[in-house]
């Protein structure tokens, strides 16, 4: 990671702080991993679908540090790039995990977060280079807002059943912020497709939200004899 964020920072000219940043935040992610680790991942090894999460949560962090520096051309096309590489992962890392009968709960929670810290980066550059107004940065910010309500709502503690749609509304919405930053792409397009994609996410929770409140409802009915 080092190595590339040395090569990244020198072909394009981001500043002496580029790399720095970039371990920070590669060893708070690291940190917060191994806190976890012990206590949802009942094995021995980290296993072959924890191994590409963490190659996809090192090119998160490498995105990360972009935020702050100055937007040079080949920025938003490596990004766009990388971004991509980071979606196509995803859908290795569940397939290896049930391949290889690995299976965790740690591993999911990897995976969910390294997707959410993906898709708040994506919002954040989306907005430094100029493709997407400030409120993109409520798409980055929705899954963190969650966390914060459950600190003081026992109810959004509660855990959700798995739903293919959510994880669908997912990816389609760092697909459009992949989009959005994307060079080719002019600002009026990239506002329509980070719109529909935000609002879809927006929707996504409010179900969520919906979904536990009517489960936590005493149920009414009654048998007979």
């Amino acid at each position: 990671m080092v190595a590339i964020a040395w090569f990244v920072a020198d072909r394009l000219q981001l500043s002496g702080w580029y790399v720095a940043k970039s371990v920070l935040v590669f060893g708070v992610g690291a940190g917060m991993m191994l806190w976890v680790l012990p206590q949802q991942h009942p094995f021995a090894c980290l296993g072959p679908a924890n191994q590409v999460t963490l190659v996809r949560g090192t090119l998160v962090a490498l995105l990360f540090a972009l935020i702050g520096e100055s937007t040079v051309s080949g920025v938003p096309a490596m990004v766009m790039v990388a971004a991509s590489v980071v979606c196509l992962l995803d859908g290795a890392d569940g397939w290896l995990a049930r391949r290889s009968k690995m299976v965790s709960g740690f591993g999911a929670r990897f995976d969910m977060e390294t997707d959410a810290v993906l898709v708040a980066v994506l919002a954040a550059l989306a907005w430094q280079f100029g493709k997407v107004g400030a409120w993109v940065l409520w798409a980055g910010l929705l899954r963190y807002l969650y966390l914060a309500a459950g600190a003081v709502v026992p109810l959004l503690r509660r855990p959700l059943p798995p739903s293919y749609l959510r994880k669908t509304i997912a990816v389609v919405q760092m697909v459009a912020l992949i989009v959005a930053i994307a060079p080719f792409v002019s600002p009026a397009l990239s506002a329509r497709v980070a719109a529909a994609a935000s609002a879809a996410l927006t929707l996504s929770f409010l179900q969520q939200v919906l979904w536990l409140y009517r489960n936590s409802l005493p149920s009414t009915r009654t048998s007979k004899c």
